[in-house]
């Protein structure tokens, strides 16, 4: 049964509530914008709304290690390299990502700490608004991409974008920068995993020549050239040559 309160305990909770709305009402709300004109006509904006762009940033950090560095071509050229050997789930795929991943560290580490050195300390520090750190920011990782884009890919977005000749490469803006970054890192991702293919295919077609010439046709040649794949990989050093190079594809 639902019990009903009394007139007494309705008027004691009305006098409650009457005398806690003015507490509530005298205390601030939170800010949520507030803009804040600086000396050179530029705004800064509350720590309010910083926060927010952080935490929506934050949601867009991995298509940006994905897209933006040097991710894309070391993925594909590790998968591809298993599928070369003939191994469907080895290396797993949690141990490619990894792998990827603290490679991509390595090779990053030095735009990372430009990147540190040129816009966060300052940032930090409240010698820039957020807006100059971001521009700060943006150039090492900007000179990075280019030096890793082909020229034909750079056209090719920008005549699809509507923009003119760029005068030099600082003008080459990031909705055009970005979609040919990826497109020549696929480009020389497959290149690579192409030189990968042609020992192992060549072990494949020997091994399936010399099955047919024995008369062994039900016998699968994967089989029998999984093992002299694997052993010519560790015999050559295939993982440092592989890491090696692709580490080394990066100089700029």
């Amino acid at each position: 049964m639902l019990l009903l309160p009394g007139p007494r305990a309705f008027i004691l909770l009305l006098l409650l509530l009457s005398s806690i709305s003015p507490v509530w009402a005298q205390t601030p709300g939170i800010e949520a914008l507030r803009m804040v004109p600086g000396e050179d006509g530029s705004q800064n904006y509350s720590v309010t709304i910083q926060i927010l762009a952080i935490m929506t940033a934050l949601t867009l950090l991995p298509s940006m290690i994905i897209m933006m560095t040097s991710f894309t071509r070391i993925i594909v050229v590790l998968a591809i390299l298993r599928q070369a050997m003939g191994l469907q789930q080895t290396p797993s795929n949690q141990i490619l990502l990894g792998i990827t991943l603290f490679l991509t560290i390595f090779i990053m580490t030095p735009v990372w700490e430009r990147v540190n050195a040129e816009a966060l300390q300052p940032y930090l520090a409240e010698e820039v608004s957020p807006l100059e750190a971001l521009e700060l920011a943006k150039a090492p990782l900007q000179e990075f991409m280019l030096a890793q884009t082909r020229e034909v890919d750079l056209d090719m977005f920008g005549r699809i974008g509507g923009y003119e000749v760029f005068e030099s490469p600082e003008d080459v803006p990031f909705v055009v920068l970005v979609p040919a970054f990826v497109t020549s890192e696929l480009k020389t991702a497959f290149q690579i995993g192409f030189m990968l293919f042609i020992p192992f295919l060549i072990i494949d077609m020997v091994v399936a020549s010399i099955l047919m010439a024995m008369g062994m046709m039900m016998l699968s040649p994967i089989i029998i050239s999984l093992p002299f794949k694997i052993m010519l990989f560790v015999l050559v050093d295939g993982w440092t040559l592989v890491m090696g190079t692709l580490a080394a594809s990066f100089g700029y």
